[in-house]
């Protein structure tokens, strides 16, 4: 009797816990332990554990950080992905690079669809070096994908928003196949519009009335290739640095050509400068569509040549989200809520219409 009893309590115990399991009344935890080599344990857990603090966070997991090892506390599959993040990190430290916060951010997204590989994979290459000798190199999958395009494309369209690098990648790319002996010139350009500022008679001569439109192409030269070196080459006239207006006329040959800010082309200007290209030469046109300063009725040249020109090989087109974002963290949020923000009204204009059809 007493066994047939304690039998059944057996049974009885094992359908309610199977039953809790199943309606998430228990959940089963597991725990993970990591060694961080001690010269990389700041540069991966962060100032005051702030990265560990993150991953918790974002997972759902608990860290325990002590004597250059962590244990990682949680649902399994939370535990396996702070794993995956924390293994990522210290891989990345290992090879050099100073990890940040941007860095965690995106490694946390690549672990969400089991990318972490995909990370590691940009940290082998190194495009160029800057003036002070920090690497330039893609940080993200999008960019990654920018840069192919560019070695493999003799016409590269690179869009998207603000911080992804379009323009310093392309720059990058640019001074490091001049040095090589690839081109024989840099010809850098852009449309020199106001950005929604009226700034009257700017004084001095041409070339220092349009100098502040083209500061932005000034700062990313300076910066990877230095000043001295910049004068030295543009005095000899082989780089230069020129309004879109410049172009007309011109047949440009063994050179690397950048059109930045070309959101703001008409689409004469866009054709102008696309058929300018000469024999052994690449262009790289960028452009941010949600920022365009032309007038409320004028369409964008850049616009037009993404409907018009896909397809057509040797031309390549690159399309970075915020997910590429790699200035400050607040950036990438301030572009997702402004993507939001213009989905809605998009959304809202179209409902607008339809009921205007129905009545």
């Amino acid at each position: 009797m007493r066994k047939r009893l304690y039998v059944s309590l057996l049974t009885y115990s094992f359908f309610v816990i199977l039953f809790n399991i199943i309606n998430g009344g228990f959940v089963l935890t597991e725990e993970m332990l990591l060694d961080i080599p001690a010269e990389h344990e700041k540069n991966v857990c962060g100032s005051f554990d702030v990265f560990l603090k993150k991953i918790e966070k974002a997972l759902s997991v608990d860290i325990i950080e002590r004597d250059g090892a962590v244990k990682i506390l949680g649902e399994a599959p939370s535990v396996k992905r702070a794993g995956a993040v924390l293994k990522s990190l210290v891989e990345l430290s290992e090879r050099g690079s100073e990890i940040n916060e941007q860095q965690v951010d995106y490694v946390l997204e690549l672990c969400a669809g089991d990318q972490t590989q995909d990370i590691l994979e940009l940290d082998r290459e190194i495009i160029a070096r800057s003036i002070t000798g920090k690497p330039i190199k893609p940080k993200t999958v999008g960019q990654k994908n920018y840069v192919d395009l560019i070695r493999s494309c003799m016409i590269t369209f690179g869009v998207g928003p603000a911080g992804t690098g379009k323009t310093y990648l392309a720059m990058a790319m640019a001074i490091k196949a001049f040095k090589s002996g690839e081109v024989q010139r840099i010809i850098l350009t852009r449309p020199a519009i106001e950005a929604g500022e009226k700034l009257g008679f700017l004084p001095g001569d041409l070339q220092q009335k349009i100098d502040p439109y083209l500061r932005p192409l000034y700062d990313a030269l300076y910066s990877i290739m230095g000043a001295d070196a910049f004068m030295a080459n543009s005095e000899k006239g082989l780089i230069e640095v020129a309004p879109l207006a410049y172009m007309r006329g011109r047949t440009l040959d063994n050179a690397y050509i950048i059109l930045d800010e070309a959101q703001n082309t008409t689409p004469a200007q866009m054709k102008m400068f696309l058929t300018r290209i000469g024999f052994n030469s690449k262009v790289i046109v960028t452009g941010d569509l949600t920022q365009k300063d032309l007038e409320r009725d004028q369409q964008s040249g850049l616009e037009v040549a993404l409907r018009v020109l896909r397809g057509i090989d040797g031309i390549g087109f690159s399309e970075l989200t915020a997910a590429d974002v790699v200035r400050h963290p607040l950036v990438q949020k301030i572009v997702k809520a402004y993507d939001e923000y213009e989905a809605r009204q998009a959304l809202r204009e179209q409902n607008k219409k339809g009921r205007h059809k129905q009545s």
